[in-house]
């Protein structure tokens, strides 16, 4: 479910964005400043990309002593929502544009045990992020990408950000869905990230995402409220010792279901790139001078 849904008035154009120029090269621009490269395969296999190491998070540092109070609460996730979208409100170089939005506690269905150590051993700033769950190497298998390079695990801000881990009080990670990514970024947490991976453990996360298009759950849930129904009366027909244990498993899959539909994420806004793929290319060679993607196929 939704931890929190709102409306942004604006600006129109945000200062942290996708901007598109023309077919498969993107580009995640900050201010006047790219943050990341990225050329997306022709057969849909992934994402080939590069940072600039000019990303700067859009929440303030956060504080131990919060930290403590929110997790004391038992509305802890939901302090934690308030405080983020009340950052990303008035930061002057975070994603929000005109449009509904939603912060989520996880995406439904996307984050595999076994994809979270890797980060720690397999974050180039140059990379490939493999879709689908394979690849080669199978460390590009991720489920997030972070925006800056990693912090080690012994960094002075990390080491106190594992105690905070050890002690229960360790803020979430806010990530954002890009679509056209077909991942999550990091906006804000790369630190607390890699405390969580370095004691073993897993973060807490909350999503932004753009809110799905209104009546659009709706509609969907009909379809799958008509299909479970059909299904039951055929096992009700059918009959038989077994009619009973069918039913009850497709009942747990519909619940399923509609939660997903209820945690969809929507479509992130890109703004086409003034100058196309040659303004694209020559912002390539100023900022990530050297970078080629891999082979298109």
């Amino acid at each position: 479910m939704a931890e929190q849904s709102l409306y942004v008035d604006g600006p129109a154009v945000p200062a942290l964005r996708v901007e598109t120029a023309s077919g498969r090269r993107l580009l995640l621009r900050q201010g006047a400043d790219p943050v990341l490269f990225a050329v997306q395969r022709a057969t849909h296999r992934g994402l080939y990309y590069a940072r600039t190491g000019r990303y700067v998070s859009p929440v303030a540092p956060l504080r131990a002593a919060p930290a403590r109070s929110f997790r004391a609460s038992s509305d802890w996730s939901a302090r934690w929502a308030h405080h983020f979208t009340s950052e990303l409100r008035a930061s002057p170089n975070g994603p929000f544009h005109q449009g509904s939005w939603q912060l989520l506690r996880s995406l439904p269905n996307w984050f595999a045990d076994v994809n979270w150590p890797k980060l720690l051993s397999h974050d180039p700033d140059r990379g490939h992020l493999t879709w689908f769950g394979y690849g080669d190497p199978v460390e590009d298998a991720r489920d997030l990408l972070p925006l800056r390079g990693l912090s080690a695990p012994d960094a002075p801000r990390v080491k106190a950000y594992r105690r905070q881990y050890r002690e229960g009080v360790l803020p979430p990670v806010l990530l954002w869905w890009v679509s056209g990514f077909n991942s999550p970024v990091v906006l804000d947490g790369h630190d607390r990230l890699t405390a969580a991976l370095a004691e073993g453990g897993r973060p807490e996360l909350l999503v932004l995402t753009r809110a799905m298009p209104d009546g659009w759950a709706g509609q969907a849930m009909r379809r799958r409220i008509e299909a479970y129904e059909e299904h039951v009366r055929a096992q009700e027909a059918r009959g038989g010792p077994l009619a009973s244990t069918r039913i009850s498993h497709a009942s747990r899959r519909f619940a399923a279901d509609l939660t997903t539909l209820d945690d969809a994420a929507g479509l992130t806004r890109a703004w086409p790139l003034p100058g196309g793929p040659e303004a694209w290319q020559r912002e390539v060679d100023g900022y990530a001078p050297g970078w080629e993607p891999g082979p298109a196929d």
